[in-house]
């Protein structure tokens, strides 16, 4: 008795498959299932094994009992497509990522610039894909009729379609966000891969080893059945098998489910790499089985259609096991499809049919509304496919019902070519081509279909054109030849819009899009988020541009320019993939708008330039990547110099700061780039801009105080002609810093004058001290004679006390002559003595101010030197101190000492010291005392005195902040170091 199944079994079959189906997909997405196995390259291979749907699980073998092996051309396309990845694949799945252009309607639209561009290849696609989705069904409904051995009925078919439409709404529209990568439905549909594969490999290998005793017994039938092997040859040589190649291999590309596998839910591009061979190999054993299962049916005489000898090999050997294999597996082929394409298609009809008549208001919560009119899509588009089967009602075979389709779908590939490798093609040439091509084929293709016409007459050709298995390729070349003529006659004889250009170089092969450098009327994310309130309503907003900005890793108090044109770029593309590319760019252009001033200056973005050159740089190769090298090394070069480097564009937009600036201004490089020269700090703002506005193309030893520092630069200017902006001269400016350089220079200055009043005391002592003595002698003299009224007696005294004052000056002007002499009486001197011996001294002098001196000095400390000049060092400093005290003060004197060092401490609490005149402190003569009250040499000589014995000296003031008050003094000199002498 022949076998059947029960058709409730096989729906509750059906059921149960597709919640495993879905189970598999929310365990990778809840992570019970591995990340690594989630996103390994060969779980995204296993995924593009969508392609073998139900047309070719089961219409592989009615194609090969047609064609032979012309069979494989279905396999063979796809093959020739993934191995032609770095030419066709990659760059479209670049512009695609970039971009966020989730379909094919989302590619032509952005790179066409048209929505009526992505409106009609919606509209066709959804057509083209019809018999395609029909065929899936009626090869669900023709495998349980077979199976269960009843007339077939509708409502199979239909709950077949209410089961799909619920997956299908689990699978990819419970999510608020469309555009999010779906995780689970990658890995559901590479385990729905691997079972088409697993029924196909063990139908084939059952009946090589049942039906023909293994491949000796095989080889026995084809012998003594050679018309079998003649089949599988001869439409090799006569078929259309070429234009199954070109059709099949279109289809990788263009066809809905294929395109949203390959590029929209690609998590990683590298998964592309093992793709490109992975795909070939899966394909190539799904293909193995399907001769074996052809002579298989033919030697069993399976009276099924040789479409569905896969089933009726099982039903042919009374095998249960292996008839459910059969149809488990063509189930999945067929859900697969219907699942991917029916969410891709809900996306494009979404973005370009829906959004372009009724937008949602700002009021309402726009990701619903979005989420709910994909679910009302994707059911719609299911049933359009049901009703597309109902209306065939003469069920056509299965080859001819998915080449229809597919033959839909080769009228886009002259579009995708254009999208890469035809930069000058524009919308009026791509929609000529596509209403020319999809003319022919609804004529010549669809209306025999649904018509069930077995030909028609065109008169103007004269030409019976017949629809049966021999002419449907007639059918396709004529389409595409029409689509390729249109196309390219309008758009030789036709100019693209300038938004058209820029979309072209931006999809272009081996081009960087060069985005131009414009300023927007929106200065901050705030405003951004203001403005794109009004389309998306304030929370929508306020998501979409913190969504931005953490793709670009930017703050959200970001206010430079070029990362404001990021941020638009980033917000449009993340609004494609929301919304499709035509709505985003129509919001984008009027809601976040560059100023009207701005026109009549546009460069382009080099900064952008920059990053998409590193991202290209492991693509580059030949020619070009020794030009990238040789930028790097430039660019490296400049970075490096020890001299700072600010480029900067014509509206002074900062183009370059290298390292040696940054280390200058201690502003950093990533806080600048792209910002306008305005924004920066200051004093570095207003020293740049002045010079800037100045005529001079050099300044020279310029001082700029910065936090009560002086620096010294250099600055220098050169107006330079911007990178791909003709017409359009920046400005290159040089900054040295030439600080140290001018210490140097004051240091010799300083020595200098040093040794020419050192020399000149030398002088003016010799010639003064004779004369001087003289006078005092005459003046002692004079007072020691007799005068009743005292007047000689006091001016005598006066006399006198001059001839000392001028002694003192002398005596100071002859330490300070000899003070850079060498002197060999080093040793080791104690700091505490010396300090207690200046401080007795100071105190001889009753009339000075009274203050108090405190000698903390350690008495261990002791440094190597003249005890007597130094003894000089410390009186002056406690002289210079006690002037500047007021009556009472304080001066403490302390040391501190480290291993080859001793630091000598001299602070006050007076008045402090001007910063005005720090530098002119050691100058000779120069002093801040009344006329007659000092000489101005003391501290030059101490200068002198601490330089001869190879230390410093550091003056800090005022030493507290608050006050602003006192003065400390350190003198560091070489420490003494005692040694041992071994005893003799």
């Amino acid at each position: 008795m022949p076998m059947s199944f029960n058709l409730s079994q096989l729906l509750l079959i059906s059921a149960l498959y597709l919640l495993a189906l879905f189970s598999v997909a929310w365990l990778s997405e809840r992570g019970v299932v591995p990340r690594w196995m989630v996103r390994h390259p060969l779980t995204y291979t296993l995924s593009l094994g969508v392609y073998a749907s139900a047309w070719a699980f089961y219409g592989s073998v009615g194609l090969a009992y047609q064609y032979g092996y012309g069979f494989l051309a279905c396999y063979l396309g796809v093959t020739g497509t993934f191995l032609l990845a770095p030419v066709l694949l990659y760059p479209i799945l670049r512009i695609s990522r970039t971009y966020q252009l989730s379909s094919l309607a989302d590619l032509f639209a952005f790179r066409f610039r048209s929505s009526w561009a992505g409106g009609l290849t919606t509209l066709f696609m959804l057509l083209g894909i019809l018999p395609l989705l029909a065929l899936q069904m009626q090869a669900v409904s023709d495998a349980i009729g077979i199976l269960t051995r009843e007339p077939l009925h509708d409502r199979v078919a239909l709950s077949y379609c209410g089961l799909i439409i619920l997956f299908t709404i689990l699978f990819g529209a419970r999510h608020v966000s469309p555009r999010e990568k779906h995780t689970g439905l990658v890995f559901a549909m590479a385990f729905e891969s691997t079972v088409k594969l697993v029924a196909l490999l063990s139908i084939g290998l059952y009946a090589l080893y049942q039906v023909f005793d293994g491949p000796q017994g095989l080889e026995t039938w084809l012998l003594t059945n050679q018309e079998a092997l003649n089949t599988l040859y001869t439409p090799l040589q006569e078929g259309p098998w070429r234009t199954l190649l070109l059709v099949f291999f279109a289809s990788a590309i263009v066809m809905p489910h294929m395109y949203h596998m390959t590029f929209t839910e690609n998590l990683n591009p590298r998964t592309l790499v093992s793709a490109s061979w992975g795909l070939p190999l899966f394909l190539l054993l799904i293909s193995l089985p399907v001769p074996l299962i052809l002579w298989s049916g033919l030697k069993l005489g399976v009276n099924t259609n040789p479409e569905y000898f896969t089933l009726g090999v099982g039903l042919a050997l009374n095998s249960e096991t292996l008839a459910l294999l059969a149809y488990i597996g063509g189930l999945s082929a067929s859900s697969g499809l219907i699942i991917v394409s029916t969410l891709a298609l809900s996306g494009m009809a979404l973005n370009h049919l829906v959004l372009p008549v009724y937008q949602p208001t700002a009021a309402g919560n726009i990701y619903r509304w979005l989420k709910w009119t994909r679910r009302a899509l994707i059911t719609a588009i299911i049933l359009g496919g049901y009703g597309f089967y109902l209306l065939l009602g003469s069920k056509p075979n299965l080859a001819n019902l998915g080449i229809v389709s597919f033959v839909a779908t080769l009228q886009f590939l002259p579009g995708v070519l254009s999208v890469l490798y035809w930069q000058t093609a524009n919308r009026r040439g791509f929609i000529a081509g596509l209403l020319a091509g999809f003319a022919v084929w609804t004529v010549t293709m669809l209306l025999p279909l649904i018509g069930n016409l077995q030909g028609f007459y065109m008169p103007y050709l004269d030409i019976v054109y017949v629809l049966d298995d021999t002419s449907w390729h007639l059918a396709a070349i004529t389409s595409l030849t029409a689509n390729v003529l249109f196309f390219t006659l309008i758009s030789l004889f036709s100019d693209p819009s300038a938004e058209e250009q820029s979309a072209a170089e931006a999809c272009a092969v081996d081009n960087v899009r060069r985005p131009q450098r414009r300023e927007l009327l929106a200065t901050s994310p705030q405003d951004f988020a203001a403005q794109l309130s009004k389309p998306l309503g304030a929370k929508a907003a306020q998501r979409e541009v913190e969504h931005a900005l953490s793709d670009l890793q930017l703050p959200f108090d970001e206010r430079r320019p070029y990362a404001l044109r990021r941020l638009r770029d980033r917000i449009e593309a993340n609004l494609s993939g929301l919304m499709g590319p035509s709505f985003a760019q129509e919001i984008v252009e009027t809601f976040l708008p560059y100023k009207s001033s701005s026109e009549a200056y546009v460069s382009e973005d080099i900064h952008f330039i920059e990053s998409r050159l590193e991202d290209y740089r492991s693509q580059l190769t030949g020619l070009a990547a020794e030009l990238d090298s040789l930028r790097r090394f430039h660019r490296q070069t400049l970075q490096d110099l020890p001299v700072g480097v600010c480029s900067l564009a014509k509206d002074r937009e900062i183009l370059m700061w290298n390292h040696c600036m940054e280390e200058l201004t201690g502003i950093a490089a990533q806080h600048v780039l792209g910002e306008r020269l305005s924004a920066i700090d200051e004093p570095w703002r207003s020293l740049l801009t002045d010079f800037i506005d100045s005529p001079a193309e050099h300044l020279h030893k310029h001082r700029l105080s910065e936090d009560g520092e002086n620096r010294w630069l250099n600055l220098h200017k050169a107006a330079i002609e911007e990178p791909l902006a003709s017409g359009n001269n920046g400005l290159v400016l040089l900054v040295e810093d030439q600080t140290a350089t001018r210490a140097l220079e004051d240091k010799l200055v300083h020595s200098e004058r040093l040794a020419s009043i050192g020399r000149l005391a030398a002088g003016v002592a010799h010639e003064i001290g004779n004369p001087i003595t003289g006078i005092a002698c005459l003046a002692q003299n004079l007072r020691e004679e007799r005068d009743e009224d005292g007047e000689i007696r006091e001016i005598s005294q006066q006399i006198i006390d001059q001839t000392k004052r001028v002694s003192r000056i002398v005596q100071s002007l002859m330490n300070f002559a000899h003070a850079g002499a060498l002197h060999s009486n080093n040793e080791a001197v104690s700091l505490a003595a010396i300090t207690h011996e200046a401080i007795g001294l100071l105190q001889l002098n009753r009339r000075n101010a009274a203050v108090q001196f405190f000698n903390l000095c350690a008495p261990e400390h002791c440094v190597e030197g003249d005890p007597q000049r130094l003894a000089q060092v410390l009186i002056n400093l406690l002289s210079n101190a006690r002037d500047a005290m007021p009556e009472g003060g304080i001066i403490r004197i302390s040391s501190e000492a480290d291993e080859h060092t001793v630091t000598l401490s001299v602070e006050d609490q007076g008045s402090g010291i001007p910063k005005a005149i720090m530098d002119r402190l050691y100058e000779p003569f120069f002093t801040t005392k009344d006329p007659g009250a000092g000489t101005g040499l003391g501290l030059a000589l101490v200068y002198s005195i601490v330089e001869e014995h190879y230390g410093q000296i550091i003056i800090d003031s005022p030493v507290d902040p608050e006050s602003q008050r006192g003065t400390r003094f350190r003198v560091t000199l070489p420490r003494h170091v005692a040694t041992t002498s071994a005893p003799s």
